[in-house]
């Protein structure tokens, strides 16, 4: 395992640990020895040796292309010392117990964060008991679907028979349009065969994915700030966020899609350290950097199966498939050219090696992307092709035998004009509606989405005062919001001077699922799609609050400063998010203290 010294101005792949000190191997003798850095050479360089600057050691190729986790079995010794914090407040717990828990952290943290989230989104979440905002579509689509295979219309009266005190459910066996593909309800099908046509069934899968993207966050946060404290960190300020919280309560798509683009991202990032841990083998072995031979590559396979059912729920999602097979591709290359230091005679130029990559990458993740997206139509592609008996347009192929395209099959003639029709909808979305934002607003919260609403009296719903609100807005943690404005800043400026990798993958992935939307200004869009790229802005506050923290040899004082910024703001955040907990869960409140909380006029 290779050492890392943590120095910003190193140029090393993971130049910053985030203030967290790195254990180092239980065995010295593993670590290589420093190699010996030639003396300044010019006026300047000397004139700064003089006065006492000594310029970082440059890693190897092989240290910047492994840093090492920060800890876990192979890099936590099997004896940690004592915690001087646990001593100076008196615990001393028992060394074998310690240096378990030094050891598994890693695990240990996250999931203790994804457990606090998970009890957030579970507590009460069949309230309100209603079919809130586009719930009246998708818990009954994904009903309809589980039971025919296909989405089927509903009679007008059917909220309030689902929802009435001796429920039915008025299931009918004509196919409806539905504009998003089935995958996403699916997903929520299976809590309502777990929990029943209600509230709860119907919420239940997507606070289960909400709570896991909740871990997955800190886990990719430690892996990419190599700090088990930092990814700590992410998750908390995830599973503290109001729009992904409100989300996780609410059975729509939106929440699926963001779950299948974090995994999709965080199986590229596992690809990238298993990938790069082979080239230093190479390297070390002094063999060519050839990319040919590196074997099989399940996490990168996996990406594009999560990138297909994150399509396969919205096609929203499609943007990510061309981001993050770019991503995967310039990760490749720049491994290329750190591999490159070390070429040896029969190692092939390294423009062939990156065209390589880049085909390569596009291929393994956009043909599995493609084929799990096609695979989420099988139930519809399965349905009877005989006229009124299958899913919508189902049987369009056997009513228009004729065209130019005959000799494919009739259920992907079908399928292909069926999709022409949800594209000529999507695009031409243009009705004008109450909660409707135009993407620039998103990042300051402009215009969030009232989900559900209504103004007991005295005496109802708990109401104690002359008038109540009960609502559930779909609006994001502001003071986490708006430090993300200033995180992503701090991003761009680490990305454009210092080429730090991790800030420009967070840029990357925000950008995918954010950009695209304001190449549709005349379309009726929301707020609560910008859930799709809230876990990223979510790690570039992390970024930034890695860098308050400092550098793990900086100066107490330097330390001192930036840990209590760091933990301010964090604590800022929880606050906001427990001060809009009443309005994120539907509770019943004074009126006054509902006006007390838009703190902007568009928020009513």
């Amino acid at each position: 395992m290779w050492p890392v010294n943590g120095d910003m101005e190193s140029g090393m792949d993971h130049p910053e640990r985030g203030g967290v000190t790195v254990l180092e191997p239980a065995d010295p003798a593993a670590v290589p020895a420093p190699r010996a850095e030639p003396g300044p050479t010019s006026r300047w360089a000397r004139a700064l040796a003089g006065a006492g600057y000594r310029a970082p050691r440059r890693a190897s190729a092989a240290e910047q292309l492994v840093p090492p986790m920060p800890d876990g079995p192979g890099v936590t010794p099997a004896v940690v010392e004592p915690s001087p914090l646990l001593a100076r407040i008196g615990v001393r717990l028992p060394d074998p117990l310690w240096s378990w828990l030094c050891r598994w952290a890693g695990w240990l943290g996250p999931l203790a964060v994804a457990l606090f989230a998970g009890v957030l989104r579970f507590t009460n979440l069949g309230s309100p008991h209603a079919l809130i905002f586009d719930e009246t579509y998708y818990a009954k689509d994904a009903y309809a679907l589980w039971h025919l295979g296909y989405e089927s219309s509903w009679p007008d009266d059917a909220n309030g028979l689902i929802t009435a005190p001796n429920p039915a459910v008025p299931l009918q066996h004509q196919a409806a349009f539905v504009v998003h593909p089935p995958v996403g309800k699916w997903i929520i099908a299976l809590g309502e065969q777990l929990y029943g046509m209600s509230p709860l069934g119907w919420r239940f899968m997507v606070a289960v994915l909400g709570t896991l993207s909740v871990l997955m966050l800190a886990r990719i946060g430690r892996r990419m700030f190599r700090s088990t404290l930092l990814g700590c960190v992410a998750g908390l300020l995830l599973s503290v966020d109001g729009l992904h919280f409100v989300l996780s309560r609410t059975a729509i798509l939106d929440l699926l899609v963001m779950f299948w683009f974090l995994a999709a991202f965080g199986l590229l990032l596992v690809d990238r350290d298993r990938t790069r841990a082979r080239i230093a083998e190479r390297i070390e072995q002094g063999l060519p950097a050839d990319w040919w031979h590196l074997g099989w590559r399940p996490y990168r396979l996996a990406a594009g199966v999560c990138l297909g059912l994150m399509t396969g729920t919205k096609w929203s999602g499609a943007p990510a498939i061309l981001a993050l097979v770019l991503l995967a591709a310039f990760w490749d290359s720049s491994a290329r050219r750190l591999a490159a230091v070390r070429r040896v005679p029969g190692s092939l130029p390294l423009v062939v090696r990156q065209l390589w990559d880049f085909c390569w990458s596009g291929l393994s993740i956009g043909l599995v992307a493609g084929a799990t997206y096609l695979a989420g139509w099988t139930s519809w592609i399965l349905s009877s092709p005989e006229p009124g008996k299958g899913g919508y347009l189902r049987d369009w192929a056997a009513q228009h035998p004729g065209g130019s395209w005959t000799w494919m099959p009739d259920w992907a003639r079908s399928l292909w004009h069926y999709h022409h029709e949800i594209w000529h909808f999507n695009v031409n979305l243009t009705s004008p509606h109450t909660y409707q934002s135009n993407p620039w607003s998103w990042l300051l919260l402009g215009r969030p989405v009232s989900f559900f609403y209504e103004s007991p009296k005295n005496g109802q719903s708990g109401c104690t005062t002359a008038e109540c609100a009960r609502e559930v807005l779909a609006i994001g943690t502001p003071l986490l919001w708006w430090a993300g404005i200033v995180a992503l800043v701090y991003c761009l400026y680490r990305w454009a001077m210092r080429r730090d990798w991790r800030a420009g993958a967070i840029l990357c992935a925000l950008a995918a699922g954010y950009l695209p939307w304001f190449n549709y200004q005349a379309r009726t869009i929301f707020l609560f799609y910008a859930v799709c790229f809230v876990p990223f802005l979510v790690l570039a506050v992390t970024m930034m609050i890695g860098a308050m923290l400092g550098r793990a040899d900086a100066s107490p004082d330097r330390r001192l400063a930036g840990g209590t910024g760091a933990g301010l703001l964090v604590v800022a955040v929880m606050w906001n998010f427990l001060y809009f907990y009443p309005i994120y869960t539907g509770q019943t409140i004074p009126m006054d203290d509902w006006r007390a909380r838009m703190w902007l006029d568009t928020w009513i």
